[in-house]
């Protein structure tokens, strides 16, 4: 007696999904856009491996103290602790120490990617997802490589947005960093906890409230989930949520008075200067909410975020979060001197996402003519006429089944969304002659005979 085969279930994991159709051809061009700029500016292409040494990739990550690697896909192989990528920054730095005498400096590279995070699937939240790195790294002129990559951001932006529609947010990590010292929060626990709350201030849920819970003992959310908080007093807690209502240089001059804040501010104002000599100035706002959460940062930090609605696949307005992120950090964690580093991060499903829903992206998917079969003796000629239409450039594609009828290749192409079908039967090889079938046409109006010699250019035509 046979045992019965369990058949699988067609179905992917939580977090992660495919793309097809449309929504692929919208980020396949926006990728096309990106990388365009990124070369325009100046930058080299780079592609690391996905899978680096867990030591690498680090141990601060998650706000999951008991277990600091909790977001990161580890595995154990060949004796060794390994990890698919978190981003695209630390396999960069991996690659800058390995091959910096071989390198130019300062090195400017761009890489397009896919990353893995053992994120909590959520809203429009995945598990593996798009980004597009652009960095520079080594010796350089800190408020020209900001400026650069402001500009980047700016030009990629306008191609498919009104410059009304988005803001690249800027801050400097001294700015809040000399609060902290002024405040006396001198344990790296504890300003850690606060930069992390500090930059959750626009996420859903949070606003000022949530960021004050979670500088204070915790905060719970509407679960009921418990997040320990930095155990700030209210005097230092108030004291942060007033810095964050801060919204103007200016005014920061006036309420904070410490070197190493004045220090950030100076920053800005220089970054200010150099973006001034450009045409994207105007975009670029100050933000004292901006302070990445990540502690690789050391001075201007940059969010770019998106000024019109976006809503899940549900049909929900929801905070998209940033669409590309970034700034400086200092590379102190492999042997020999320290270096430089300043870079962006653009989140391409997201912006996919965002943009489609603009419909602000122009896709031109070239689809083929199709060659229907209806006499198997043929087959040679059939195959001629594919070989005419290919050399001449012409996507085609002939179809794989000569014993279906024609009105079943038909629904095929349609299905396809095609627009061209090349039908030739007995009378049209007799006569020498091609019978070219508009499928987008009226009905009566859209099929004509033609001499086979004159194919390329009548499928021109329609196309």
């Amino acid at each position: 007696m046979n045992k019965k085969i369990k058949l699988l279930e067609a179905d992917l994991p939580k977090g992660f999904q495919n793309k097809w159709g449309s929504s692929l051809l919208v980020k396949k061009r926006l990728l096309e856009v990106i990388e365009k700029n990124f070369i325009k500016f100046g930058y080299s292409p780079l592609e690391t491996s996905p899978m680096q040494f867990s030591s690498i990739i680090g141990n601060s990550l998650s706000e999951d103290e008991k277990n600091p690697m909790s977001d990161i896909y580890t595995f154990s192989d060949e004796g060794s602790e390994v990890s698919l990528r978190y981003d695209l920054s630390q396999p960069l730095i991996n690659f800058y120490k390995q091959n910096y005498m071989d390198l130019p400096n300062p090195y400017k590279r761009y890489e397009i990617g896919t990353v893995f995070r053992r994120d909590k699937p959520g809203s429009n939240r995945y598990k593996s997802f798009g980004q597009c790195d652009v960095d520079i790294i080594g010796n350089f002129e800190v408020k020209q490589a900001n400026a650069d990559l402001c500009s980047i951001i700016g030009s990629i932006f306008t191609e498919f947005l009104k410059k009304s529609e988005f803001v690249i947010n800027v801050s400097n990590r001294k700015i809040v960093q000399g609060l902290m010292d002024q405040l006396k929060i001198v344990n790296q626990n504890q300003k850690q906890k606060v930069l992390r709350a500090i930059d959750k201030l626009d996420k859903p849920g949070f606003g000022f409230k949530g960021v004050e819970d979670l500088l204070k003992k915790e905060r719970r959310d509407q679960s009921g989930a418990v997040v320990k908080g930095a155990n700030l007093n209210d005097d230092q807690s108030s004291k942060i949520i007033d810095f964050l209502k801060i919204k103007d240089i200016n005014e920061l001059k006036q309420k904070i008075d410490n070197p190493l804040t004045n220090e950030g501010i100076k920053e800005l104002e220089e970054l200010s200067e150099i973006l001034s000599y450009g045409e994207y100035a105007d975009q670029v706002k100050f933000n004292s909410s901006i302070v990445r959460g990540m502690d690789m940062y050391t001075g201007n930090v940059i969010e770019t975020n998106l000024k019109f609605e976006v809503k899940n696949p549900k049909g929900k307005v929801i905070d998209p979060g940033a669409m590309c992120s970034g700034g400086e950090y200092l590379i102190t964690k492999f042997k020999g001197d320290p270096f430089l580093g300043c870079g962006v991060s653009i989140g391409s499903d997201r912006l996919a996402w965002a943009l489609s829903q603009k419909n602000n992206i122009k896709i031109e998917e070239k689809k083929p003519v199709l060659i229907c079969l209806m006499e198997e003796k043929n087959l040679n000629e059939y195959y001629e006429i594919l070989k005419v239409l290919r050399d001449n450039d012409i996507c085609s594609e002939i179809y794989l089944d000569s014993k279906k009828k024609l009105s079943r290749q038909l629904e095929y192409a349609s299905k396809r969304g095609l627009s061209l079908a090349i039908i030739c039967g007995e009378n049209e090889f007799n006569n020498n002659t091609i019978t070219i079938k508009n499928l987008q046409g009226i009905k009566g109006e859209n099929q004509i005979s033609i001499p086979k010699e004159k194919l390329v250019n009548e499928v021109k035509k329609f196309l």
